[in-house]
């Protein structure tokens, strides 16, 4: 069979082309590090380092998401801390000048060091993210946390009860943050019962005091009534010939109270003292139990300051409002302590699974390299073997080129 020139020619180039061909595959395997370069090469390992690489890239999300969350509880807890710092001084200041000793100016000291604490608390409870954000505010984290209502006086909470929250692993979501409301402005308001009023003629006058806070609030606990009102009102009611009982919603408690009444005597009623004044036999006195009511620390400490700058002798109604502000900064101080107790079990959650998710990167790590992973040696190998060819099939391409007839009629 005759060989003509052209068909010399075409062998050449095909094997110029394909020795190209096979070296620049090996030059990508080298640099792209994996020896599948389309679906082709390999369809079912294509297919599994497809499935390895969205689940690294899910790992990797989870760690970014665990970065996020770690740095904004971070933030809270740190801001708590202080928080509860502040607190406790406010605490300390509170339950010294309730001792009776204090004289005006020493009162109006603690009242200014008590400002000095309410402005720091205000400035922590409108704490800003990581991100920039108030810490505070729920999803509404464009909104400052509180503000003061120049209308009433009392400062209010402008966010709402959102909690944000980011995906750590295929199965836990942590929230990055707690609302004020739950933190701060959920304090149950210390109740104090209404002035008493003569429902009945009789009595000249009367007086209710809280002498015990913690009794009565556990007693308004478990007797405030949302669904018949006329239950909250407490009566004293005088009988003949010189005795008293105690009622509730017009009906005798069960058991009774009764006891014998003596004119200005004190009566003492589930942490309540009352005092009625007039003659014995007949008549009633009423007071109410208010309606629940939640507060903040920064309402909480204005009223203690206005109570220490009242002016006049220490009585029974600057102690009343020393103790409603004591038991309402200890429930303030619960509520923080519960926040950052529940932040350290967040990142005690994290940091297990950021643990987990690490060991879990590696293996699927070391499975893509076992699938897809290039051998540089015999890539190398692979290399040098086709340049070397390469370099032949030129050469061999150019004396097939660079032969004419005159070559053979020499």
């Amino acid at each position: 069979m005759r060989v003509t020139f052209n068909s010399k020619f075409n062998q050449s180039l095909d094997g110029i082309l394909n020795t190209q061909k096979r070296l620049l595959r090996a030059q990508d395997q080298m640099i792209k590090k994996t020896k599948i370069l389309t679906p082709a090469d390999d369809p079912s390992g294509s297919a599994k380092v497809l499935g390895v690489g969205q689940n690294l890239s899910q790992l990797s999300q989870f760690e970014q998401n665990g970065i996020a969350v770690k740095n904004n509880l971070g933030v809270e807890e740190t801001v708590l801390a202080s928080v509860r710092t502040a607190m406790d001084r406010a605490r300390v200041l509170a339950i010294a000048s309730g001792n009776g000793s204090y004289a005006e100016s020493e009162r109006e000291a603690v009242a200014s060091e008590l400002e000095g604490i309410q402005q720091q608390l205000f400035d922590l409870m409108n704490s800003r993210n990581v991100e920039g954000g108030y810490l505070f505010s729920g999803f509404q984290d464009g909104l400052q946390a509180f503000s003061l209502d120049a209308s009433t006086g009392k400062y209010v909470f402008n966010g709402d009860d959102g909690q944000k929250a980011l995906q750590v692993s295929p199965g836990v979501t942590l929230p990055v943050n707690d609302s004020g409301k739950k933190v701060f402005d959920s304090v149950q308001v210390r109740p104090q019962p209404t002035a008493p009023v003569i429902a009945v003629p009789g009595p000249t006058s009367a007086a209710v005091n809280v002498i015990n806070p913690d009794v009565f609030n556990s007693f308004y606990i478990n007797n405030y009534d949302k669904v018949t009102p006329a239950n909250n009102t407490i009566s004293v009611e005088l009988t003949a010939p010189s005795n008293y009982q105690i009622l509730r919603g017009g009906a005798a408690l069960v058991p009774p109270v009764t006891g014998a009444y003596t004119s200005g005597q004190p009566i003492d009623f589930n942490g309540l003292e009352i005092v009625v004044n007039g003659p014995a036999g007949a008549g009633r006195v009423d007071f109410d139990l208010p309606a629940p009511e939640k507060t903040n620390i920064l309402n909480t400490l204005t009223e203690l300051m206005t109570a220490l700058r009242t002016p006049g002798p220490v009585n029974d109604a600057f102690q009343a409002s020393v103790a409603k502000a004591v038991g309402e900064i200890d429930d303030a101080s619960t509520s923080v302590a519960s926040a950052r107790s529940a932040i350290g079990g967040r990142i005690n959650v994290l940091d297990s699974i950021n643990g987990s998710n690490a060991d879990l990167e590696i293996l699927a790590t070391q499975y893509q390299a076992d699938i897809a992973e290039v051998d540089f040696s015999k890539v190398i190998a692979d290399l040098t073997k086709e340049e070397t060819a390469l370099q032949a099939v030129q050469s061999t391409f150019s004396t097939v080129t660079n032969t004419s007839l005159f070559d053979y009629i020499r």
